[in-house]
């Protein structure tokens, strides 16, 4: 009996691989145990089996999710010092959290000197909308100027547009660091505006709007720009002290002592 058992659990691992279910074959035999002892139902084992599968198939997907945006580095929301947020943000960033701002197809733009979590928050919102499922794109601005001259050489822009509006969210990092030529303004308003009013775009920059002229150098296609990124978005202020300035005056303080 003992070895008749035996071989059809080995018969039901055999099958979890070539039905490519992973998660059935690691917790196949706790499983088993865990039934026997409670006396499950053949209902409630089963259910337990496909739950643990389902669960490890989520999982699998919202790292894919994560690993398909591009992200830099992983920098989560929980990981902030709120206290040392600047107030506007400390205000809006519990709204921020609900992701409600992408269903809604708004946009965020977090303006401010460098140093004051202005890509950390970014980022972190985008793992979260990763992780609710919604498919994600980081890019810094030179990057994605970049990407849009190869694109345009190779004559695949179309290619490159449709697959830029689909995304639910896209994150543009670096607005203002490097100022580029006519054409480069151009191809980034047309680009952006691509995705106006029908998916949400996160912002960050140093520069206040009224600087951002210096970036596109015509102040038609500047206000043209500006018009469209902030229209019913989230302006916020991220103006305040560096966390990198703050931590290195403690690096530089706990060496002393």
């Amino acid at each position: 009996m003992k070895e008749n058992e035996s071989n059809l659990r080995q018969q039901i691992t055999d099958l979890s691989k070539t039905l490519k279910l992973p998660s059935i074959r690691k917790t196949l035999q706790d499983t088993i145990k865990e039934a026997v002892c409670h006396s499950w139902s053949y209902e409630q084992f089963l259910f337990t089996l496909l739950h643990s599968e389902d669960t490890h198939r989520e999982e699998n997907r919202k790292k894919a999710h994560v690993k398909r945006a591009g992200f830099p580095q992983y920098k989560y929301l929980q990981e902030l010092n709120r206290e040392e947020l600047p107030d506007d943000v400390k205000i809006v960033l519990p709204e921020l959290e609900t992701l409600e701002f992408i269903k809604n197809a708004q946009n965020i733009v977090l303006a401010g000197n460098p140093g004051t979590g202005k890509t950390h928050i970014a980022i972190g919102l985008g793992i979260n909308a990763c992780k609710m499922g919604y498919n994600v794109l980081f890019t810094s601005i030179p990057q994605l100027l970049t990407q849009i001259r190869e694109c345009r050489s190779a004559r695949t822009l179309h290619q490159l547009e449709l697959k830029f509006i689909k995304y639910d969210l896209v994150i543009c990092d670096e607005f203002g660091y490097v100022s580029f030529n006519k054409d480069g303004a151009e191809a980034l308003f047309n680009h952006l505006s691509l995705r106006t009013g029908r998916k949400a775009t996160i912002i960050t920059t140093n520069l206040a709007f009224d600087r951002w002229k210096e970036i596109f150098g015509d102040p038609i296609l500047t206000a043209a720009m500006v018009d469209r990124l902030t229209h019913k978005a989230y302006l916020i202020n991220m103006n305040g002290d560096s966390f990198r300035m703050k931590e290195t005056q403690k690096w530089i303080k706990n060496k002393r002592i």
